[in-house]
């Protein structure tokens, strides 16, 4: 664990703060859900809490069997990072933090399909995303709330991606977010 060397007093209700450069560090934001633990030396832990991050094994299949009759690759996110990824390397994406486009289109609860070079087109980490030709994102919505994504990205610029993978990202976020629900 690392000393940030702040101190905070709880309030009558029992609230304390977290400092603002802690929460931008961590990205953490309003309405962010936290977990709290403790430890047996008296530690109170805050954790970031990822819903769908409780399904990774589970969106790891789904990635993986999707990736495979698809022939290109697909990754889930949670709302902070990439949770599960298939067809290309893992260490590419899994367990990076999504770019703020990717975030914000996530809130918006957008719904992308664009190729390289077109307004629409957004970053997904801000490492390596020029290597990809075309993208599809589709937002993932548990209880009217936007918790994560399913991408599938286009390596190969001579077959572009059409609607049917289109449609197979509509269906992975559907399903995974009536997973969250369930």
């Amino acid at each position: 664990m690392k000393a940030t060397g702040i101190v905070r007093r709880i309030d009558e209700l029992g609230r304390i703060v977290v400092p603002k450069e802690i929460r931008k560090n961590l990205r953490i934001r309003e309405g962010s859900p936290l977990e709290i633990y403790t430890d047996n030396d008296g530690q109170i832990i805050l954790k970031k809490y990822s819903p769908i991050g409780e399904l990774s094994n589970f969106a790891q299949e789904y990635v993986d069997a999707t990736a495979n009759i698809l022939g290109c690759p697909v990754c889930v996110t949670d709302r902070d990072s990439i949770i599960a990824v298939a067809g290309m390397p893992k260490k590419a994406l899994l367990g990076k933090p999504l770019h703020k486009e990717l975030e914000d289109a996530i809130n918006d609860r957008e719904a992308i399909m664009a190729r390289r070079g077109e307004k629409r087109y957004i970053r997904i980490t801000g490492e390596n995303d020029d290597i990809y030709d075309g993208e599809i994102v589709q937002t993932i919505i548990c209880e009217g709330d936007a918790i994560g994504s399913v991408i599938i990205l286009n390596k190969d610029g001579k077959n572009p991606l059409t609607e049917t993978e289109r449609k197979a990202a509509v269906i992975a976020a559907n399903f995974l977010g009536r997973q969250m629900e369930g």
